[in-house]
């Protein structure tokens, strides 16, 4: 069975940094692609970052030039590194995997607050 927990999340000010980190367990986690969504009140969920096995990477144009996707397959996890943080980008943040690899259960994702 597969688990996503993510962690790291937090309340800071606006222009302010967190690093999310996402343990998966379950599967072989260098063969899947992965990915971080977001899901704001009142919003769809929406993909933010992708990272595909073989590194190639992908953002959100909302979070380009802000945040930064990464994976360690050593130790099962994936990170996002979010700077320059602004009130929108106020949600909880979910990892996941994507269509070519495959999704897995959601977790319970990390809330973010971004205050201005």
């Amino acid at each position: 069975q597969v688990q996503l927990v993510e962690s790291g999340g937090g309340l800071v000010q606006s222009g302010g940094s967190l690093r999310l980190s996402c343990a998966v367990s379950g599967l072989i986690f260098s063969r899947y692609n992965m990915a971080w969504y977001r899901q704001a009140p009142g919003k769809q969920r929406e993909l933010v970052a992708h990272i595909t096995r073989s590194d190639s990477i992908n953002y959100a144009d909302s979070v380009k030039g802000r945040f930064t996707i990464s994976r360690d397959n050593a130790k099962n996890t994936v990170y996002l590194q979010m700077n320059s943080l602004k009130p929108e980008d106020t949600a909880i943040y979910y990892c996941n995997g994507d269509q070519h690899t495959g999704y897995f259960s959601w977790g319970q994702g990390t809330q973010v607050t971004v205050s201005s």
